[in-house]
């Protein structure tokens, strides 16, 4: 299927997105908000890859909101009584655009070069990992229009850095070059360029797609839950959840692949649409 903003493909159970706007420097046009979940969706209902890489095109990730597609407010203004209304709906659909590389049951790995501006800082976060180039950096562009960041950035960043760090980057607008974004662990390694970034997160996401993908699943699950509960919470969880969902199949084939030195032969995930006529 063909898309305005994005190139898919899927390869050795990974999945590729890439923003393919490079001319506009991959800004977030009316049409991005749409496609990204559609194709997630695609992908992790139907089981079609085990891992996600996001990665970009042209000398920017991405430019961050498309502001010249959102002027006016489809029709509303400042005077019109429905504006909040229409407002608040518009920021929860972009909300969810990210939200589902957070709910979604494989890893999300993102590829960063260059800037990573505004919007960008909200999409890299809803990531499960991120690894950039050298040159790239991090901007929480909002406050140097004028405004409060609001599709993603602060709930998640707050959770990856610490909060002084955050509070710096959101009052200043001042860019964190990936350096820095490493030693803080927002960024997990950084590559000298977009080439052997690109082929260094590839390897990464083999090496998962590589696993069991009901223990991913289970992981990546057990993680977040544990991310926004307390640890009685997350212990009380991760037991229910193997109660559930261990599955002592899988660990002997990942054993037995393990010693035999061979990759294992892993159930993939179930589509989320049950085929079963109950």
């Amino acid at each position: 299927m063909n898309y305005e903003c994005f190139k898919v493909s899927i390869e050795n159970q990974v999945a590729h997105i890439v923003l393919n706007r490079p001319e506009k420097r991959n800004a977030m046009n009316h049409a991005f908000w749409d496609e990204l979940p559609e194709i997630v969706k695609d992908i992790d209902d139907n089981s079609r890859a085990r891992v996600i890489v996001i990665s970009s095109t042209g000398p920017h990730f991405t430019s961050g909101l498309d502001i010249g597609a959102f002027m006016g407010g489809g029709g509303q203004n400042s005077n019109d009584i429905t504006h909040g209304a229409y407002f608040y709906s518009q920021v929860h659909k972009m909300q969810n655009t990210f939200s589902c590389l957070d709910n979604c049951r494989i890893p999300v790995l993102c590829a960063i070069q260059g800037g990573c501006i505004g919007g960008g800082v909200d999409l890299s976060t809803a990531c499960d990992m991120r690894y950039t180039t050298a040159d790239a950096f991090f901007t929480i562009f909002e406050i140097n229009i004028g405004m409060t960041a609001d599709v993603g950035t602060f709930p998640r960043l707050v959770k990856l850095i610490p909060e002084g760090v955050v509070k710096e980057l959101a009052y200043t607008g001042r860019r964190m070059a990936a350096d820095e974004a490493r030693d803080v662990g927002l960024v997990n390694a950084v590559y000298p360029d977009q080439e052997s970034l690109l082929a260094g997160v590839m390897e990464i996401a083999a090496e998962i797609a590589s696993k069991a993908p009901m223990a991913i699943y289970g992981s990546k699950k057990i993680i977040n839950y544990s991310r926004d509960h307390s640890t009685a919470d997350g212990l009380d969880y991760i037991a229910i959840w193997n109660a559930s969902m261990l599955q002592p199949k899988e660990m002997r084939e990942a054993m037995t692949a393990a010693a035999e030195k061979r990759s294992g032969t892993f159930a993939d995930l179930p589509p989320r649409r049950s085929t079963l006529k109950l």
